[in-house]
C-alpha cells in the first residue's frame, strides 16, 4: 500500500471498522475523534522546546480560527500573498514581508531572489548557475545544519574567519553573504560589522534567525541593523503553523523571492507550498505574537522552571540550575546535573524512562546534563514533569 492509497483508505468507512476492530474509538460525525490513538501514535508532554521532530509549538486557539476561516473559502492565491505579506511588514517594521513554507524555504528563497532578481529565465534555470555568480561567503564558525537549503541553489560556500579573510574572499562571483544569528559570539565578525561589509562591497546579506523570538524585537531589530534578508519559523515562538515561516527584507528582494517561488511553476521554490491556510494563520499568530504581554509570560516561564528546579534539586546529589539560551530558545530552562560516573545513573536513561512512562515526557540530554525546556508545556503540566523528574531521579539515584 503506497502512501496515497494508505489515507484514502484511511478516510474510508471500511477503515473506520477496522479501526474499531483494533480498538479505537468510533469515528460519529460530529464528535472529536481521536486520530492518534486510532494510528497508535503517542502523544506527549513537551518539556524539551520547539524541536521540528517534536512538532515544534501547539497553535493558540485564535490561530486555529483563522486557518478554518480560511479553508472555507476560496482566494486568488498571489492576492492574498500580496495582502498578507504587507500586513506582516508592517506588524514587523520591514520594508516587505512574505510567508514561506518555513525558515529553510525562506534561507532557500532568499538565496534564489539573490541570483536571479526577476529575471524569468535565470528563475527556470536555477540551480544551473550558468552567467550568474555563485559564491556565498559564510564565516567557519557560522556553518550550521541547514546550510542545505543555501546549497539547493547551486551555490558553493566560501569559509571566512577574520574581517581581513572576508574582504580577500570577495570577488565578482560573490553573490549573497550569509549569518547564522545562534553563533554571533562565535564568529570574529559580528552581526553589525557583517552588515557594514556586506554594504561596503554591495553585496547583500542574510540572516537566518530561525529560533530566535523571543524577545519580540528580534522581529524588527536586524533588517533595521541593515540586513537584506532575514528568516524566521514560524511555528516556534510565534506558535504559527509549524510548516510556515518568514521572510522579511527589501521590496525587490523579496519580489524576486515570491517570483522563485509556488504558486510559480518551473521555480526553484514551486514543491514549497504555502497554502491559503497557512498564511492567514501566519498573520494571526503573529499578530497575537506581537501584541502579548511578554513580561507577563516570561515571569510564567520562570514560575515553571523554579517549580522543576526545586523538585529535581531536593534529589541527594542532584543539582539543578536555571539558565535562558544567550540566543536562540531565549527562555529559562532547568538543567540537571549529578555525578553520573559514581552512581551510574546516566542522563540518556533518565530521558527515556520519562519517555517511556506515562504519561510520555520528552526532555533532552546534553552531554552529562538534562535540560528541560518550560514554554512548550500546557498550563499544569510543569507539576507533572517535576513529580515524574523526581521521581525518575530517586529511582535511578538508589
Amino acid at each position: 500500500m503506497n502512501r496515497r492509497t494508505f489515507f484514502s483508505a484511511l478516510a474510508a468507512p471500511p477503515a473506520i471498522s477496522l479501526l474499531r476492530g483494533a480498538g479505537a474509538e468510533a469515528a460519529v460525525p460530529g464528535s472529536d475523534r481521536d486520530y492518534f490513538r486510532e494510528l497508535g501514535v503517542r502523544p506527549f508532554i513537551n518539556a524539551a522546546g520547539t524541536y521540528t521532530a517534536m512538532t515544534a509549538s501547539l497553535m493558540p486557539s485564535e490561530v486555529m480560527e483563522a486557518i478554518t476561516y480560511a479553508s472555507k473559502r476560496y482566494v486568488m492565491l498571489d492576492e492574498l500573498h500580496d495582502r498578507v505579506g504587507e500586513r506582516i511588514a508592517m506588524l514587523v517594521r520591514a520594508e516587505a514581508a512574505m510567508v514561506t513554507a518555513g525558515a529553510a524555504s525562506a534561507l532557500t528563497l532568499g538565496t534564489a531572489a539573490v541570483l536571479t532578481g526577476t529575471d524569468r529565465q535565470k528563475i527556470n534555470a536555477l540551480p544551473d548557475l550558468t552567467g550568474m555568480k555563485s559564491e556565498v561567503i559564510i564565516q567557519k564558525a557560522h556553518r550550521f545544519g541547514y546550510e542545505r537549503a543555501i546549497r539547493n541553489c547551486g551555490v558553493r560556500l566560501v569559509e571566512v574567519e577574520t574581517r581581513d579573510d572576508l574582504e580577500r574572499a570577495v570577488s565578482d562571483k560573490t553573490a549573497m553573504m550569509i549569518f547564522y544569528n545562534n553563533n554571533n559570539k562565535e564568529g570574529q565578525i559580528r552581526d553589525e560589522e557583517f552588515v557594514q561589509l556586506g554594504r561596503k562591497h554591495s553585496i547583500p546579506t542574510m540572516n537566518d534567525a530561525a529560533a530566535d523570538v523571543p524577545p519580540v524585537d528580534n522581529l524588527w531589530k536586524y533588517t533595521a541593523m541593515g540586513f537584506d534578508l532575514v528568516a524566521f519559523s514560524g511555528g516556534k515562538g510565534i506558535r504559527g503553523p509549524q510548516s510556515a515561516g518568514l521572510l522579511l527584507g527589501t521590496k525587490p528582494l523579496i519580489a524576486a523571492a515570491r517570483q522563485n517561488g509556488s504558486p510559480n511553476g518551473n521555480a526553484i521554490g514551486r514543491g514549497m507550498k504555502v497554502n491559503k491556510e497557512e498564511m492567514v494563520g501566519m498573520l494571526a499568530a503573529l499578530e497575537l505574537f506581537v501584541g502579548k504581554d511578554h513580561v507577563r509570560e516570561g515571569r510564567e516561564y520562570d514560575r515553571r522552571a523554579e517549580e522543576i528546579r526545586k523538585s529535581a534539586s531536593a534529589v541527594p546529589g542532584v543539582k539543578a540550575e536555571i539558565f535562558v539560551p544567550e540566543v536562540a530558545n531565549h527562555v529559562p530552562h532547568v538543567r540537571v546535573t549529578w555525578d553520573s560516573a559514581s552512581s551510574g545513573m546516566k542522563p540518556a536513561a533518565v530521558v527515556r524512562a520519562l519517555q517511556d512512562g506515562e504519561p510520555s515526557i520528552a526532555i533532552r540530554s546534553e552531554g552529562d546534563a538534562l535540560v528541560v525546556g518550560v514554554w512548550m508545556m500546557q498550563p499544569g503540566e510543569e507539576k507533572i514533569v517535576a513529580r515524574r523528574l523526581r521521581q525518575e531521579l530517586e529511582k535511578k539515584a538508589s
